[in-house]
């Protein structure tokens, strides 16, 4: 084995996916054992000498039919330490999708702060380094961790692909809430830049309070254009569904949803199935197996994000730019 070469580590959980990546660098994943107890406890253990080396564990948080947020936070978490303990000169824990990281603040008296506590617990079994796509909130995600953190993000992915969609079309982008505004600008000026004309902007107001949304107030002119609303993520579907309607019933041409991780969870198959709604573009941090066949599941794109990830390794590994590849 090449000690010069990154050594990547991927738990069964994340497998395809890291696969993917590995073969994009034109590496082999390391060999890894994993071990389930009788009494539902489990190990997790190099099978190669990691002694000096720069090595990366790849694992997405969410739970799935097989494994929970819980589990598999666990899993990686004790794989990180093995990794401290068997002498390895740097670890970066890869993460495409970061669980807990919406409970980022006390929205309530005595409410825990989710993500600072993860944080820590990544820095306790020895992580120097960890890489997400699309925190729900940067900041938070920033000021968290005392370990280095790298955040890439999907909007390259994204206006790639709607794009040569759009064509000579008016388009506008949609923040379906005051928390996305600055993610949503984001992609704006990245499609303005790549379209070579100006693309609107607009806005839906949202309160969450209870478990109950309101409000509605809509700031921007969506009529006869191409809409595309942004978001970090797809919950239960239900903001992005109503920000559709609203769309479409103010004149839309079209409307399409742009969210890098697609969770799925609850009624969304349900929520999301409105005429309105004329795509779901997610990227592949989160296998969108929730998602039954039918109307939905046809309106859905996945953008794969091994490349981008393939090079922020090689990158790390070799002293280059992050700030340069997300510019790309």
């Amino acid at each position: 084995m090449d000690n010069a070469q990154p050594c990547l580590f991927a738990p069964a959980a994340t497998l395809h996916w890291a696969q993917a990546v590995a073969k994009h660098m034109d590496l082999a994943l390391s060999p890894l054992e994993e071990r389930e107890f009788e009494d539902g406890e489990h190990k997790s253990r190099p099978l190669c000498s990691v002694r000096g080396r720069d090595v990366y564990v790849l694992q997405s948080l969410h739970s799935d039919a097989r494994a929970s947020v819980n589990d598999k936070l666990c899993r990686l978490l004790f794989l990180l330490g093995a990794l401290r303990d068997a002498s390895a000169a740097r670890i970066t824990a890869v993460v495409p999708y970061l669980g807990y990281a919406r409970k980022d603040r006390k929205s309530q008296p005595r409410d825990p702060v989710t993500t600072r506590y993860v944080a820590t617990m990544f820095e306790a079994v020895g992580t120097d380094r960890i890489v997400t796509l699309d925190v729900h909130n940067l900041s938070a995600y920033q000021n968290a961790f005392r370990c280095q953190t790298d955040h890439l993000e999907a909007t390259g992915l994204l206006v790639r692909h709607f794009a040569p969609r759009i064509g000579n079309a008016e388009a506008v982008v949609v923040a379906p809430d005051a928390g996305g505004i600055q993610r949503a600008e984001r992609f704006r000026l990245r499609l303005e830049q790549t379209l070579g004309r100006p693309v609107g902007s607009a806005f839906a107001e949202k309160h969450r309070s209870g478990g109950v949304v309101s409000g509605e107030l809509f700031v921007g002119d969506v009529s006869g254009r191409f809409a595309i609303i942004v978001d970090d993520l797809i919950g239960t579907g239900g903001t992005i569904a109503r920000t559709a309607e609203v769309c479409a019933r103010l004149g839309a041409a079209s409307v399409h949803a742009g969210a890098t991780h697609g969770l799925f969870v609850g009624n969304a198959a349900s929520a999301l199935d409105r005429p309105a709604l004329a795509s779901i573009v997610i990227a592949d941090t989160v296998p969108p197996e929730r998602l039954p066949e039918g109307p939905v599941r046809d309106k859905l794109v996945v953008l794969p994000t091994h490349a981008l990830f393939a090079e922020a390794i090689r990158r790390l590994a070799t002293g280059g730019s992050i700030t340069q590849l997300l510019a790309s």
